[in-house]
């Protein structure tokens, strides 16, 4: 694919930041774009490798090689085209996806593979600007009527899956406004949220209902849902957040990331925070527990908001500089990655517990921590505290919220608390109940969540038509 001979001729060559002193003063996304004329050549070095392992790494599918080769060749609105038909929205995976298909790339068995994310989000930029994306409305209705409980990439992606395919389709989300996680949880310079905001007109104009403010399971009963639509869909996520049950853990300054980022978001956004506790690091020494993305979203906002200092924890080792290819390709490999937020300015120590939590007059001073060994038992003598004015617990999430619209429809859950149903027909233990993206799989990427969106609208347009068009 490309040209033949260009991942021999041309060097990888990707994307660069703004300045981290400049980016630090705001919130908006710090990204510089590559040219065209870069982008394509770019394109050109996707190789002829036989077997493309990036539609594997992807778990949308995603028919990279196609659409390497449309750039390479400037023929972007095919390109566009080719896209759109694997991935309802390849400006959030352009963005936020850790990209497993360049892991997966051939090329990056030495190193140096194919900028696939950098061409798939400049796909969808350059089809925004000239035009291309435009409301696909059916061309008939079906009569038949589907509510979908959650407005993430999940149940974005299956809203306007089954609204193409000619069902009433009607959104419900808790919040004042859709996105789920996208919207509240991913800081705005990763993503800005102009990117959701068209979207939802775009799907507004193909016949999606969106319900926004309305909590499922206490301003409306799923089982008045369930009885008056011929299909419901669960994609509430899994926001059950995993906590640290550690002396001094009551104390004032201590937060789970859930409550801290969805603030700054709706700062940003000029959004009424309502009557909740103001959390901000401004001038403060802040210690985020939690290696993951969310962690160092964490670090990002912390640092933006004017944080005197900010550590971050991570009960693991640290892990390889570089991972061995001959055991790990075409797989997501374990080795130190450093992201955008971590290199602004954090400091990270590994194989740390904290063993409890001390304060002063009710608010949190500092940690007692301590080193673990391989089999994350605290190593005596190798105790140490970590001045500290807020915590925020950034760990990870074990399930969805069972409290609620659930325990309600007493769904059936697997031995995780998620909603238990297969990948085939994503159907719960209610018959015309089915469930996806991160209330199914547990806390996960925002590309699976649109691969089990696009999948449960395949499994739900079967079910109420008897066979379906929709792609899986």
């Amino acid at each position: 694919m490309g040209k033949v001979t260009g991942f021999i001729e041309i060097e990888r060559h990707d994307r660069t930041y703004k300045p981290a002193s400049d980016r630090i003063r705001n919130f908006e996304e710090f990204v510089i774009p590559l040219e065209e004329r870069d982008l394509e050549r770019q394109a050109a070095r996707c190789m002829d490798c036989g077997i493309p392992f990036c539609h594997n790494g992807c778990p949308v599918n995603n028919q990279i090689p196609d659409w390497n080769d449309l750039v390479y060749n400037a023929d972007w609105e095919e390109a566009s085209r080719n896209l759109h038909s694997t991935n309802n929205f390849p400006e959030f995976t352009g963005r936020i996806c850790p990209a497993p298909c360049e892991a997966a790339c051939t090329l990056n068995i030495d190193d140096n593979p194919v900028t696939i994310k950098t061409i798939e989000c400049a796909i969808v930029d350059r089809a925004w600007e000239e035009g291309w994306i435009v409301p696909q409305p059916p061309a008939s209705k079906t009569g038949k009527k589907v509510a979908i409980v959650g407005s993430g990439p999940a149940g974005m992606a299956a809203a306007q899956q089954l609204a193409r395919a000619g069902h009433d389709v009607h959104l419900y989300e808790k919040h004042e406004t859709a996105g789920g996680l996208l919207r509240f949880g991913i800081p705005d310079f990763k993503m800005e949220k102009h990117h959701i905001d068209r979207r939802v007109v775009q799907m507004e104009a193909e016949g999606v209902t969106f319900h926004c403010g309305v909590h499922v399971g206490v301003d409306v009963q799923a089982a008045e849902l369930e009885a008056n639509h011929d299909a419901l869909l669960l994609t509430g996520g899994s926001e059950k957040p995993r906590d640290l049950d550690v002396e001094g853990r009551d104390l004032d300054g201590i937060h789970f990331a859930m409550d801290f980022l969805p603030q700054q978001n709706r700062r940003v956004a000029g959004s009424n925070l309502g009557d909740v506790e103001d959390i901000l690091a401004g001038q403060k020494h802040v210690v985020v527990i939690g290696g993951g993305d969310t962690g160092s979203d964490c670090i990002g906002t912390s640092i933006r908001q004017g944080a005197l200092s900010v550590t971050q924890l991570e009960i693991m080792p640290a892990p390889p500089e570089k991972e061995n290819k001959g055991l790990t390709w075409p797989h997501w490999p374990l080795k130190m990655r450093t992201s955008s937020s971590q290199a602004e300015g954090a400091e990270r120590d590994f194989s740390v517990t904290t063993m409890s939590f001390g304060g002063e007059n009710g608010h949190v001073t500092h940690l007692n921590c301590q080193r673990v060994d391989e089999k994350f038992q605290p190593v005596p003598g190798t105790e140490f505290e970590l001045k500290a004015d807020l915590v925020l617990l950034a760990m990870g999430f074990v399930h969805p919220v069972a409290e609620g619209m659930l325990n309600e429809l007493g769904v059936d859950l697997d031995e995780r608390g998620n909603v238990k149903a297969d990948t085939r027909e994503y159907r719960t233990s209610r018959e015309k109940v089915f469930t996806a993206g991160d209330m199914r799989r547990g806390q996960s990427l925002v590309v699976w969540a649109i691969r089990e969106g696009r999948q449960a609208a395949h499994a739900i347009d079967k079910f109420l038509m008897g066979s379906t068009e929709l792609p899986r």
